[in-house]
């Protein structure tokens, strides 16, 4: 009998030939130690069993005796029915070629299970040359054709990820080039294709980024951390255009700690970055003219008074504002008030240099920061008077031409003063002055006008008497839902009703207040009058509503939620009913702090929302850290909807986004039915401004209550 280990396919030999002689016990135990199966077989259409050895239990589950002269099941039948075709045609074209046959096929076990065999074998001629017998060998591969499989589906699994993730995903050589690229990443960069990128981006230092830096500090943070995460970039697409990245990626090394190269995502984050950029702009900058605001006002002042300070040189500050503006905005209204802001802040711009900047400060007021000037108060003077003539000239409102003027106050660094409110202070004091002076005028400062500063404290001495003497009152606006027009809640307002100069607004006594550090005292008097006021309408039978109240920045410490308890309990009134309003601004003040306490506020029970939302430097992603209910979008923006596109836009963004984050959105300072209707089109949850109630006494807001307990439904 010829076994497996034939070499070639053999005819029979009747040349007698010298053998070994072997013992039938030693090849049976041969056989059956072997891993599989050794058989000899007829080459007819079952492919008939002659000789099968005993391994064949184990890998089929049938006794060789079942499988031999097709007692129970022939080989063929053996074979798994898909695969019968192929392996015949396999195994006769081997035969007929006189080749050694090899194939991986499946057979099915006689309990069902299906297995993968690899079989080996030749086949067997007479002496006259027919093939009369098939032997060979079959061994069970299940296990690898199985791990071949799945690595096969893990890779296929992977490149479909690969091919279709929305990110780019890259592997990169240290030297800078691209080894592998997915379409993404091609469609980020512009390419047509991952192999067209990979071809024309052979150099990413230079042909990539912007900043070719920038691979060098990539290079490093691998170095430093072995990866990077939100590595945010300028870089160029194929076509010029430049566009914003964000980089996670990691080193990746052989087994020898050899670096082999990095891989990676990339995300497209131009449009937000764009959004960030606005959203720095419209804190920094005044919404209606584009001047920077009073905030950029103070840090560039700063960085003036410190350049100042190092190189010398004099800085002049001057304090703008307009003689006539609010005769013209009351008469004609605000629209074409704003109008002339505007062309109030180009003609001032136009007097200036590139190192000077103009700032709005607020109102009719504007600031100009003048550095550097050589030829002292002479050229200052030249400065003044251009604006002067600038702000004068003629301007057009509709038919009717008018002659706008200006009063100019003027400090100088170092001689006024030496920080940012002293110089500001002065030149505002300048400013008065000019006033005085008949307007149209600009006047320096001089020691003299230090006088004003007695108004300052008689202003002081009156808050601290008007806070003993109880002149402080609190007027209650009302929130509608946008929903059904329902009264959802009121805001607290104080106002100081004080003997000598009547009802003052908040905007007047507010700074002083907090100058003089009576804010806190006065807060803590406005928080303790609305939760008893609240607690006393609930008591009357009318329908239950949280009150907000404003918190200063200086009430914002760890003492604030204890006294907030306090208050709730001396009052009466459940927490639910109340609500906390704080800046933008104070919530990103000290941001770790400041979590910390709102946190212990709202384990209270109390509602807490953020204030003049779009007026800081927050965005909406870092806002959902603190544990805020709502944000109130800024006036300032509301104002604008109707007629600015870039304020609508901002709006619809806030609401939307704030509404992805689970937060109420309350709209202030709405006026007209145009705002009402944008607003209520765009899915903004509450309301509050002049449109639907002025600020009121307690009076009048609590009949406004039982008016609206009163209606249907």
């Amino acid at each position: 009998m010829k076994t497996a280990a034939s070499p070639v396919i053999s005819d029979h030999d009747n040349t007698p030939a010298q053998s070994i002689p072997r013992s039938p016990r030693l090849l049976e135990t041969l056989l059956a130690n072997l891993d599989g199966v050794v058989y000899r077989c007829r080459d007819d259409a079952q492919w008939t069993m002659e000789f099968v050895s005993e391994g064949s239990l184990q890998l089929t589950g049938y006794l060789p005796e079942e499988l031999l002269l097709n007692q129970r099941v022939s080989f063929l039948e053996l074979v798994h029915p898909d695969d019968r075709q192929m392996v015949r045609a396999h195994v006769d074209d081997c035969v007929r070629l006189r080749r050694r046959f090899d194939v991986e096929y499946r057979i099915v076990h006689a309990g069902g299970a299906i297995r993968w065999v690899w079989g080996r074998g030749v086949g067997i001629c007479n002496a006259a040359g027919e093939v009369e017998a098939l032997e060979g060998f079959m061994q069970d591969v299940t296990e690898r054709k199985e791990a071949a499989q799945a690595l096969q589906e893990a890779e296929r699994r992977y490149r479909s990820i690969f091919e279709n993730a929305i990110e780019g995903v890259f592997q990169t050589t240290p030297d800078g080039t691209y080894i592998a690229v997915n379409p993404a990443l091609a469609r980020i960069y512009g390419y047509r294709s991952p192999e067209d990128l990979i071809v024309s981006l052979r150099d990413i230092r230079h042909q990539l980024y912007v900043e070719p830096d920038r691979r060098s500090e990539f290079m490093r943070l691998m170095e430093e951390h072995g990866s990077v995460s939100n590595f945010e970039s300028r870089v160029y697409r194929r076509d010029g255009d430049i566009i914003w990245i964000s980089e996670n990626a990691r080193a990746v090394y052989d087994d020898a700690g050899a670096l082999v190269f990095y891989e990676g995502t990339v995300e497209a984050i131009t449009e937000r970055k764009l959004y960030e950029a606005e959203m720095r702009h419209q804190a920094t900058h005044d919404a209606l003219t584009g001047l920077p605001n009073r905030n950029m006002l103070h840090e560039h002042l700063q960085r003036a008074i410190h350049s100042a300070r190092q190189k010398g040189g004099l800085t002049a500050v001057a304090f703008v504002d307009l003689d006539q503006f609010k005769y013209i905005n009351d008469s004609l209204g605000h629209q074409v008030g704003d109008e002339l802001l505007k062309t109030v802040a180009q003609r001032l711009l136009s007097c200036l240099r590139d190192s000077d900047m103009v700032a709005r400060q607020g109102g009719d007021e504007f600031v100009l920061v003048l550095q550097n000037q050589t030829e002292g108060d002479v050229g200052i003077a030249e400065v003044m008077q251009r604006i002067l003539a600038a702000v004068s000239r003629p301007w057009q409102a509709g038919e009717r031409e008018f002659h706008i003027t200006s009063s100019i106050g003027v400090s100088r660094y170092p001689t006024d003063g030496k920080d940012v409110e002293t110089l500001l202070k002065k030149a505002d004091s300048a400013m008065y002055k000019a006033k005085e002076q008949g307007r149209n005028n600009f006047q320096f400062f001089a020691p003299w006008m230090d006088t004003q500063v007695s108004n300052r404290l008689e202003m002081l001495i009156s808050l601290r008497r008007a806070l003993d003497q109880q002149e402080f009152k609190l007027f209650y606006q009302p929130k509608l839902s946008l929903k059904d027009g329902r009264i959802i809640g009121a805001e607290a307002l104080i106002r100081w009703e004080s003997p000598e100069q009547g009802m003052v607004a908040p905007d007047r006594f507010i700074p002083f207040a907090e100058e003089a550090g009576l804010i806190v005292p006065i807060g803590e008097w406005v928080l303790r009058t609305a939760c008893r006021q609240n607690k006393a309408w609930q008591d009357a039978g009318l329908p239950p509503i949280p009150v907000a109240v404003n918190l200063s920045p200086r009430q914002m410490n760890q003492a604030l939620p204890e006294f907030v308890a306090n208050v709730l309990a001396e009052s009466g009134l459940s927490a639910s009913w109340l609500e906390l309003e704080i800046t933008e601004n104070v919530v990103m003040k000290d941001a770790e702090k400041t979590v910390a306490t709102l946190n212990t506020l709202k384990r209270l029970g109390l509602q807490i929302s953020v204030d003049d939302f779009g007026t800081g430097y927050s965005s909406l992603s870092y806002l959902r850290r603190f544990p805020v209910d709502a944000l109130k979008i800024d006036k300032s923006f509301v104002r604008d909807i109707a007629r600015d596109a870039d304020s609508a836009a901002i709006v619809k963004a806030v609401i939307s986004l704030a509404h992805i984050l689970n937060l109420r959105v309350i709209a202030e300072g709405v006026e007209d039915e145009e705002q009402h209707a944008f607003l209520r089109e765009n899915g903004c949850d509450e309301v509050q401004g002049y449109y639907f109630g002025k600020p009121m006494a307690v009076a009048d807001f609590t009949e406004r209550l039982r008016q609206e307990a009163s209606r249907p439904g």
